[in-house]
């Protein structure tokens, strides 16, 4: 669609070098740009808030997601400069600030499928739990406890508003700090499933994931993993957890997430604590 509007705007060469996804998150849009096209940015801009019509801003994503806050720099090339928003998801509702806090429409499946392997009467302990999404679909229809650690208060700013903008079965509780700090303090065995929504870091926090854990409770433990073959993925992140992993644990099942990059992949694996 992007590239349509454009026709007769940018040359061929530059059409072709043009990122035709983008993320739109409730009325805001964020796209890349490629580096040879930056100075086209307004243009790419204007063209996609003309096109789609349910949004009124368009930022581009100028940093890699990084930090502690895992938040990214964005700038406005389109619309009314506003980075807060209401998202819709299975029927849940949420508050967003795509600058402030972390937020991947791309992980909506991943939300569902965890969702419905929780059960009533399970306590889970979200290490990275952000705005919400994870604990909040979880709850929804089941009759849960979700403790939701966030390191970042805009997420859990924004968790404790979507908590009250949705009917939920289960009971979800916010906590702002350090996930570590707070499994040694007030969570250690009592974890039936345990999220560890920080692929890039998850080999750091494992420990405490396991310290969270009851005996036979599950951890999801997500990745990034390099593979050549998109096959061979979920393989390459079962031997890698394996790697890692310091006790006894039996794997469940592996599977990509999503591409995050060329030959570039999030992965998750489900492993059952037999400590």
């Amino acid at each position: 669609m992007l590239k349509k509007g454009l026709e007769g705007i940018l040359s061929q060469s530059e059409l072709d070098e043009l990122f035709s996804a983008f993320d739109q998150v409730g009325d805001i849009i964020i796209l890349r740009i490629p580096d040879s096209l930056l100075t086209k940015k307004k243009i790419i801009g204007e063209t996609l808030l003309e096109r789609v019509k349910s949004a009124n801003s368009v930022f581009y994503q100028s940093s890699p997601v990084d930090g502690d806050f895992r938040t990214r720099d964005l700038e406005l090339i389109a619309g009314t400069d506003r980075t807060e928003t209401e998202y819709r998801e299975f029927g849940c509702r949420f508050r967003v600030d795509v600058q402030k806090t972390f937020f991947s429409p791309r992980l909506s499946t991943e939300r569902k499928r965890i969702a419905d392997l929780v059960r009533d009467r399970d306590i889970i302990i979200n290490m990275f739990g952000g705005i919400g999404m994870f604990s909040i679909i979880a709850a929804k229809e089941k009759e849960c406890i979700v403790y939701n650690i966030d390191i970042n208060p805009h997420a859990i700013r924004l968790c404790e508003q979507n908590i009250k903008l949705n009917k939920l079965l289960g009971k979800i509780k916010p906590i702002e700090g350090d996930a570590k700090k707070i499994i040694d303090e007030q969570l250690e065995g009592k974890g039936d499933r345990i999220l560890m929504l920080l692929p890039e870091r998850s080999d750091d926090f494992l420990d405490s994931a396991i310290k969270a854990a009851k005996k036979n409770a599950v951890i999801h433990y997500y990745c990034h993993i390099h593979g050549d073959k998109k096959n061979d993925v979920p393989v390459l992140a079962k031997e890698h957890f394996l790697s890692v992993m310091s006790i006894k644990s039996d794997v469940l099942g592996s599977k990509i997430v999503r591409p995050v990059g060329p030959r570039y992949y999030q992965a998750v694996v489900d492993a059952k604590i037999t400590k």
